[in-house]
């Protein structure tokens, strides 16, 4: 009987507060779904940057006969120079860094071009001024500077590239989309908790008189707080629960059946597996700010 009075008390002040219950729900839902989406954008980072750092290699590109940095001087690199950085490549330093290695010399590396750039080149490009490449993979990529620092001012070698530098745009881009998602998501945060603030005094406000027979028949503070903090938290939760369904649908729509099918070069997305792992954190948020501004609101309230 005691549960079911404080649940009718909170079901009347949602009813008497309908119109800022509803902005409640809006403002919740608005900033949940942006911080789920924050979430899942740091998983996708984190899950690209696994997948190519297993698959990324650090290519070693040899003096061409158009190269002009300071190692190739002498022009093209000469089979002593190619022998001289296999030779260190398989050296005990960087052996143990390397999980395998590969050379292309530079008239495949002519073929793969014109593959790529088409034969209509070939008159214009020629197999000396293509770069022989060695092709690393190591087992751990982030210790890519050890080869670039080993080969660096190499008679023979033009320059180290770490394949993974080319998608650091890509990362950087989508890291500083998380930090707006974040910064949006804080600011509607902060204004659904003055709005169920608001709310809150609103509601005690308009049952002043029947708080205040309450406290005459010996209510206890917990008693008459404890409606007023349901209130706030089943708004909270019906925006949190339209956040979490945003995000499901977000990932199922925009990111499987769209991203997956037209962003060919990545091949890992997130999933409603990772989307699922969002929902009760965004629920989560939502109760324990609901319920700690109500309970502040109405605390406040009283002691005036």
């Amino acid at each position: 009987m005691r549960f079911g009075l404080i649940l009718g008390e909170a079901l009347t002040g949602l009813r008497r507060n309908a119109s800022m219950v509803i902005s409640v729900v809006l403002v919740t839902f608005v900033s949940l779904t942006f911080v789920g989406a924050a979430i899942l954008m740091q998983a996708q980072i984190g899950t690209m940057r696994a997948y190519w750092q297993d698959r990324a290699q650090v290519a070693i590109y040899m003096c061409s006969s158009v190269s002009t940095s300071p190692g190739c001087i002498g022009g093209t690199a000469t089979e002593d120079q190619i022998k001289a950085v296999q030779a260190e490549l398989d050296g005990s330093t960087l052996k143990p860094l390397i999980s395998q290695s590969s050379f292309q010399t530079a008239d495949q590396a002519y073929q793969e071009t014109l593959k790529l750039v088409g034969k209509d080149y070939a008159g214009v490009l020629t197999a000396d001024q293509v770069n022989a490449v060695f092709k690393v993979n190591l087992k751990d990529q982030t210790q890519s500077a050890v080869i670039a620092e080993a080969f660096s001012g190499v008679k023979g070698v033009d320059e180290v590239k770490d394949q993974l530098e080319y998608l650091d745009p890509l990362f950087n881009a989508l890291t500083v989309a998380t930090y707006i998602a974040v910064g949006i998501a804080v600011l509607m945060l902060i204004a659904a908790v003055l709005l169920i603030g608001t709310t809150i005094r609103l509601s005690a406000y308009a049952r002043r008189r029947e708080i205040g027979i309450m406290r005459l028949v010996g209510a206890s503070n917990r008693f008459i707080q404890t409606p007023f903090v349901l209130e706030g938290v089943f708004a909270a939760v019906i925006g949190s629960v339209l956040a979490s369904a945003a995000v499901l649908l977000g990932v199922h729509f925009g990111v499987q059946d769209y991203l997956t099918k037209r962003v060919s070069f990545i091949t890992t997305w997130v999933g409603l597996n990772e989307a699922m792992l969002v929902v009760p954190v965004l629920i989560g948020i939502g109760v324990v700010l609901a319920a700690l501004s109500a309970g502040f609101a109405i605390r406040r309230w009283l002691r005036a």
